[in-house]
């Protein structure tokens, strides 16, 4: 009987299998696929529009007072082109696809997870404010309630997308203080024997070993800057200068401004956080933060303004301090969005497939000297936090 040679198509569709198995981050945030580009190709820098949900104030009493229904978006664009370059003989492409994957595409496609896993985790952490200062303190099960706590404060759904993605510290730390805690036999055995949590506290839990670790600026904890000038709000803050440094990704409060409920803005008694969203050099006279402070309207984010003179404290971190990156989410936090490659002409053979919102290229030649198939696998992806207040990160360093 004459092998069946595997297909250009076939080795794509393999390809984004084991990659979506091997990704558990962004196999757990919103992935969207953008087929609009299946005819003519997309290019790196080309842009998709993700629309927000609009937000609306309640009036008091009788009189009619409307709104005009604002529609808001924010721009992901498709930016990082990624790929995996093969060389396999004709001899390869008679085995069958177990074992082609096993010997080929499972190694490829574990290092092209690895780069993608690590990039978009990296980026996406950078962009929550919300975090648990678990500062010197051991990772424990009342961190990752903390984390649920807030979500549910910022309105984050509790329908079943809930996901926690643990380093592999304070994986096994968590795994340590949950042994204790009730738990079906089957949930203890998978503990017990393969140190995986499974789904508790609302969420589904997986270690990661591409959670990277975020290191902060010079600042003290205690940064001794104060705001310089009343009532500021917006993304960008003028601060007393200083000859310390934030870091995009640290996390700080500023005194007096408090969090507030999104849809009644009632105080939650509690100093509202913000992510410095740009590195702030030595000389800081302006900090750049997400979200924006909004005091009034539909938008409401804080009680109230930045005041002269308000004292500004790092959270979770000290100066130069490395810090896990663990964090809970909800799966509509992010967004992971690929979009397809333009088809080439005049090669051996070219194919695209997509999987679960994730679009995958294979071009193929053939080298006639050495009877081999040079081959690439290419994606073409986007990231973003589109709700990052729907999402907490976990600190806790012993």
């Amino acid at each position: 009987m004459a092998n069946t040679l595997l297909t250009p198509t076939a080795v794509t569709r393999g390809a984004l299998a084991i990659l979506h198995q091997k990704a558990n981050f962004i196999g757990n945030i919103n992935r969207q696929y953008d087929d609009s580009f299946a005819k003519s190709g997309a290019k790196i820098g080309d842009s998709l529009k993700i629309r927000l949900p609009n937000q609306y104030t309640v009036r008091s009493g009788a009189t009619l007072s409307t709104q005009d229904t604002t529609e808001t978006s924010t721009t992901l664009q498709v930016a990082t082109q990624v790929g995996v370059d093969l060389n396999f003989t004709s001899a390869d492409l008679t085995l069958s696809m177990e074992d082609f994957s096993s010997r080929i595409l499972e190694p490829a496609m574990s290092a092209l997870a690895a780069n993608i896993e690590a990039t978009v985790y990296a980026g996406c952490y950078k962009a929550v404010n919300n975090m648990i200062d678990g500062d010197a303190a051991a990772m424990a099960y009342d961190y990752m309630m903390q984390g649920r706590q807030r979500m549910n404060e910022e309105l984050a759904p509790m329908d079943g997308d809930r996901t926690a993605i643990w380093s592999p510290y304070h994986a096994r730390k968590l795994n340590v203080d949950l042994k204790g805690l009730f738990n079906d036999s089957a949930q203890v055995a998978k503990q017990y024997r393969e140190g995986i949590v499974g789904r508790t506290g609302g969420f589904d839990h997986y270690e990661n070993t591409h959670v990277g670790k975020h290191t902060t600026g010079t600042a003290a904890k205690t940064t001794g800057y104060l705001s310089n000038g009343a009532t500021q709000s917006g993304a960008a803050i003028t601060v007393d200068t200083g000859t310390t440094s934030f870091l995009v990704g640290d996390v700080i409060t500023f005194a007096g401004v408090n969090a507030v409920h999104p849809e009644t803005k009632a105080d939650l008694g509690r100093l509202a956080q913000f992510v410095v969203t740009a590195n702030s050099g030595t000389s800081v006279i302006s900090l750049a933060i997400s979200p924006a402070i909004v005091a009034t309207g539909a938008t409401q984010n804080v009680t109230t303004t930045v005041a002269d003179n308000s004292a500004i404290v790092k959270v979770g971190a000290g100066a130069n301090e490395t810090l896990d990156t663990s964090m809970v989410f909800h799966k509509n936090a992010f967004t992971f969005a690929t979009a397809d490659l333009v088809m080439p002409q005049g090669v051996d053979f070219a194919a695209r497939e997509v999987l679960d919102g994730i679009s995958m290229r294979i071009v193929r030649q053939y080298d006639i000297a050495n009877d081999k198939f040079p081959c690439r696998l290419d994606v073409l992806y986007g990231y973003k936090a589109i709700r990052p207040t729907w999402a907490t990160r976990i600190h806790a360093d012993a």
